[in-house]
């Protein structure tokens, strides 16, 4: 058997973090423990990093290094809010969203709300109707901007290691072929035939299953759902990733 000081050990952090934003996805979740291991030495490396990182792109790794930026209340965590006061991640929209709330949930892990947050989204991109009433028909998601369906997702992805997003639960629902009854269990929406309870019974951490959220209100049944997945600017998404 091989004996000796871990990988990790032998290398400096920057090394570390360097291997991390080069790695595949997989190979990324397996470095997460070691850098967590070694944040003292990280953190300071952390701000720079992320000024070389795109902030128009898919990518969750710059998402872990804000995580572990903010995981401290001190100079640091304040360096990178006074830098990005709107967020890091690039928003763009093409009704006129602020999406500064939002990515503030997002980027400091309070994610049930910003599944609250996403809620709000939705219902003032489908119009002052669906603001009234406090929920969206399923008839009023295809007019609905797809650069904001889009960025929605973006920022689900980045702040939750690729795990959460509408294009994460589109992608399950074909692994599903397309059922639904097999896809609530998967999103652990569902459990031997009962709905989970909102909101208490929902786990709002990383620690969630794959799609977990955002929720899309499964009590308003199938439709709103299937509508919000099935629209263009989503399918493109899944279909891209897949």
């Amino acid at each position: 058997m091989l004996s000796g000081p871990p990988a990790s050990a032998t290398v400096t952090a920057d090394q570390l973090l360097e291997r991390f934003l080069s790695a595949s996805t997989r190979q990324r979740r397996s470095l997460v423990t070691q850098l967590e291991a070694r944040l003292n030495e990280l953190r300071p490396l952390l701000i720079d990093r992320l000024a070389g990182l795109d902030a128009n792109g898919d990518d969750w790794a710059p998402g872990a290094l804000i995580h572990w930026l903010l995981s401290e209340a001190d100079a640091l965590a304040a360096d990178f809010r006074g830098r990005y006061p709107q967020g890091w991640l690039e928003t763009p929209t093409g009704s006129g969203i602020d999406y500064q709330p939002l990515q503030v949930a997002l980027s400091e892990l309070a994610f049930e709300q910003a599944d609250r947050h996403t809620s709000s989204i939705l219902r003032q991109l489908a119009g002052p109707a669906a603001e009234a009433r406090g929920y969206v028909y399923f008839s009023e998601v295809p007019p609905i901007s797809g650069i904001d369906l889009q960025t929605i997702d973006r920022l689900w992805l980045c702040y939750s290691r690729g795990r959460f997003g509408f294009s994460v639960q589109g992608r399950l629902l074909r692994t599903c072929g397309g059922r639904w009854e097999r896809l609530w269990p998967k999103l652990g929406w569902k459990e031997q035939g009962v709905w989970t309870r909102y909101p208490k019974a929902f786990t709002w951490s990383l620690a969630a299953p794959d799609g977990h959220m955002p929720l899309i209100n499964q009590l308003r049944g199938v439709r709103l759902m299937d509508a919000v997945l099935s629209h263009p600017a989503l399918q493109q998404r899944v279909k891209g990733a897949a």
